[in-house]
């Protein structure tokens, strides 16, 4: 046995040499690389380390974060299948015999499967999609050096291909490792076959989709067009693709009548096309009718898509750089209907010059800088996708699916909408990496400032967060009214709905921004880099909240005008409480010593900046 494949079983390393052999070994000479990969290992690394994916500039932690987020689910979802196919003497009791699980129960395990790697791909697509053409730096770095342009469009290509080959494996890879014991399948080599060749095409689907989508809009409508698309795109894919994942165990029901029937909706959903192939693949001739031509489907769709990904590519990419080049012209970027809100708010909101100001720096940052727009349309995607999932409903009935809209769904779903809104301008105002325009108000006002200035700069976010967040919880309402039962359109119901949109997005501005003390988009790197996992379980464990208390409250409200009474008074009490309490935590911010120029707060002072 050699020596290297020795120390691989054995899982050591050589005993470490002395000085005197370490020296006459020679120089260690570095791993001779081609430009070629050098440029690859920029490109991806470029798709961990930019300020959208690692705020905080730690690319290695955000990338072991994204493999274990994307990688853990699959397995931990075929480990809790053992006992489903292994149960307990009497659970579940509808087929505790000893025989496998109902033959629909084990397609919708499948389907599941399917629909993850799909969505999860297709999500990591958006959410890289500004890394896979060209940008500034790029151009005016990249291009000045000895570098021909053909290798550098090669490079950028495999940097892509390699991006989605490794998330593809990352995803999809552990579950097929604990499948065969958890589930028992009768044919191993047919199970392994289905799986591994389903849940590899509907995630390869997804991202040549999208990919496919912006190299199309990008050949076709040029940049500029693209830019101002660009956004709406990513919001919609977001919804779509978390929908989907949400709503799994409402559809599951009716796969069943989907496919037994064989409606013609299920051609329209590109997951069941992978399904097909998958129970193709599974059950071979003796598989139904509909799976033959929904794995015809998958496969030809997929044929189609990564050849238009491949054939749009390269004129996108050269259209990229000659828009950067030669530069997008002048145009005018003052909004004139928004001057009679502006006057209004002038007049109620912000009359204080100070507050007033904050305002209008917080509207032009936000919709000037994209990272904090993508930020929002992201937070927007995922909370409509959870506003869909909470009211929709699939019923079977006489062996047919019909959509319906649930009643308390719909209370649930003014909190749900307010939370999302109010949380993802929270999350965009006080990330790091815009510290250029905290100069002007560390000059004027100090650092930190009077405690009367300080109040007014931090009124000003919390007004625009309300005030966003009323809008589009108002918005909401009007939408679901449309839509809703007869229950919910009475007068009584509509004045709760309305006190409930008001009363949780003031409790929610004052409770999210209860420990903000800097003025949006002029806060420092976190010394710390951010726990994901704890980040995810706050939203996981505050949700709940959030939709329970319109749900339960309202009802009690629409009962009587002394129920809607007592739950103004609660609303104003808590918010004067809470409005309290961010007085003495600003006071008690403004309180400390003055930093020096460059002096470091911790751990010169310890952070005690007496």
């Amino acid at each position: 046995m050699s020596d290297t494949f020795q120390r691989l079983l054995t899982m050591s390393a050589d005993q470490p040499l002395p000085l005197n052999a370490q020296a006459a070994l020679g120089v260690v000479r570095p791993p001779h690389r081609s430009q070629l990969s050098w440029l690859i290992r920029h490109f991806i690394e470029r798709f961990f380390n930019h300020e959208t994916a690692s705020p905080d500039g730690d690319a290695k932690t955000r990338m072991v974060q994204l493999a274990c987020a994307t990688g853990l689910p699959g397995l931990a979802v075929a480990v809790y299948l053992w006992p489903v196919y292994h149960p307990f003497p009497n659970w579940p009791a509808h087929y505790a015999t000893g025989g496998p699980p109902p033959y629909w129960l084990q397609v919708n395990h499948h389907f599941f499967f399917v629909l993850y790697s799909f969505v999860v791909m297709g999500i990591v697509t958006v959410f890289e999609w500004d890394l896979f053409f060209p940008d500034l730096l790029d151009i005016f770095v990249l291009t000045t050096l000895p570098i021909p342009v053909r290798r550098l469009f090669l490079a950028r290509v495999s940097a892509i291909a390699i991006f989605i080959a490794g998330f593809l494996f990352n995803v999809n890879i552990l579950a097929p490792i604990v499948l065969p014991a958890a589930t028992d399948p009768a044919n191993l080599p047919r199970f392994l076959a289905g799986h591994v060749i389903a849940v590899f095409a509907s995630g390869l689907f997804a991202a040549a989709f999208i990919l496919a989508i912006q190299g199309v809009l990008l050949s076709l409508f040029g940049e500029r067009l693209f830019r101002r698309l660009s956004l709406l795109l990513q919001g919609i894919s977001i919804t779509v693709l978390v929908m989907l994942l949400l709503t799994f165990p409402v559809l599951s029901g009716a796969v069943p009548v989907f496919l037994q029937s064989g409606n013609p909706l299920v051609f329209f959903c590109p997951p069941f096309w992978f399904l097909g192939i998958y129970q193709r693949l599974l059950e071979g001739p003796s598989a139904l009718p509909i799976y033959s031509s929904l794995a015809q489907a998958g496969c030809e769709a997929l044929l189609i898509t990564v050849a238009v990904a491949m054939l749009a590519y390269p004129f996108a990419y050269l259209r990229r750089v000659r828009q950067l080049v030669v530069g997008s012209g002048a145009r005018d970027t003052r909004n004139w209907f928004a001057q009679p809100s502006h006057l209004l708010l002038h007049a109620t909101l912000i009359r204080n010059p100070v507050c007033r100001a904050v305002f209008h720096f917080i509207s032009q940052t936000l919709f000037r800088v994209q990272r904090y727009r993508i930020y929002l349309v992201l937070y927007g995607g995922v909370g409509l996708s959870v506003v869909v999932a909470t009211i929709l409903r699939f019923e079977v009935v006489h062996n047919h699916v019909r959509m319906a809209i649930s009643a308390d769904g719909m209370r649930a779903a003014v909190g749900i909408v307010a939370f999302w809104t109010i949380a993802g301008l929270r999350m965009a105002f006080v990330s790091p990496g815009n510290k250029q325009g905290s100069w002007v108000f560390r000059i004027v006002h100090g650092r930190p400032p009077q405690f009367p200035t300080a109040m007014e700069q931090l009124q000003a976010a919390k007004i625009w967060a309300f005030l966003c967040g009323i809008t589009a919880t108002c918005a909401a309402c009007l939408a679901f009214h449309l839509i809703a039962p007869a229950e919910l359109r009475t007068w009584p119901a509509i004045a709760a709905q309305a006190l409930i949109a008001a009363g949780m997005c003031l409790l929610l501005t004052d409770i999210l921004f209860l420990s903000v003390k800097v003025v949006p988009f002029t806060g420092e790197t976190a010394r710390e880099p951010s726990n994901l996992a704890f980040t995810v379980l706050k939203y996981f464990a505050f949700l709940p909240l959030v939709s329970a208390l319109p749900l339960a409250l309202t009802p009690w409200i629409e009962k009587s005008i002394p129920h809607y009474l007592v739950a103004v008074a609660a609303f104003a009490t808590a918010h004067f409480l809470l409005r309290n309490r961010y007085r003495r935590v600003i006071l008690e911010h403004t309180n400390l010593r003055p930093l020096e120029e460059d002096e470091e707060d911790f751990p010169m002072s310890l952070g005690l900046r007496y």
